[in-house]
Order: structure tokens, then sequence, then C-alpha cells
């Protein structure tokens, strides 16, 4: 896993307890468990009630119920996971990034290989807008 360094951390200001070590803190944690194969359990800690959620330039999802019901919906669609891999994670601020790597079969695709980056905006300790970038 790469780990950038954190951008725009200046010594001797005070900082919100979301400050920057703690954002990055909580996305190496949610990175952790999705590694782990937990995705509905970190999306249930992790995330805001009234997250935004949004795949490429589609409209948004709002809300936790409506994105659970498609996290939910992704999760059973997957037949067998191959493999996943976080090639590259940073925090500027209350925003991170991720760039990972999936190998999956999906029940109605087959195996498919998939990159993505996941572009979050922390607010609180949750998560309140999560954006996916991909070719597709």
């Amino acid at each position: 896993m790469n780990r950038f360094p954190l951008v725009g951390h200046r010594t001797g200001m005070s900082t919100p307890s979301h400050s920057l070590s703690n954002v990055a803190k909580l996305d190496h944690e949610l990175n952790q468990a999705i590694l782990k194969g937990d995705i509905l359990g970190a999306f249930e800690k992790f995330y805001a009630n009234d997250v935004v959620m949004q795949e490429n330039d589609s409209e948004p999802f709002v809300g936790k119920d409506v994105n659970r019901k498609r996290e939910q919906e992704f999760v059973n669609n997957v037949e067998q996971f191959h493999s996943g891999k976080l090639l590259a994670s940073a925090v500027n601020g209350d925003v991170s990034f991720s760039q990972w790597e999936y190998d999956v079969t999906m029940k109605v695709a087959g195996r498919v290989k998939m990159q993505q980056v996941a572009v979050r905006q922390w607010k609180h300790g949750q998560i309140a807008h999560e954006r996916f970038y991909y070719k597709g």
C-alpha cells in the first residue's frame, strides 16, 4: 500500500477533532475493512445518515438507506471475490482519495477487473460525500 504524505498540515495550529490525522486514521480503517471484505460493516460505521454517493457523472444517490440498498445489491451480485488492492491513498484536509483495483466474478457480468478512484469528503468523523471515478 502506498501512502502519500499529508498535505496542508501545519504544526503549531490548533485543529478540530476531525483533523488531518483523524481523517487519515478513519480513511485507513475504512480501507482496511474493505480489503477484509467487510463492505457492509464499513458502510454502517463510516457513512453519515445523509451521505451522498455518486458514480462518475451519474445522478447522485442521497441518504444512507438508499445507498445501503445499493451496497447490499452490489455485494449480493458478487459471485466470487478474487482480489482487491489499494494502489494509493492520500488525505488533504477533510478529503481522502483512494485508488483501487478489483478482480471479481459478478453473477450477471462474469469475471471483471475494475479500477476506480474513490474521493471521500469527511464531516464529523463520517463520510458525507463519496464519488467514484472509473472507466465504464
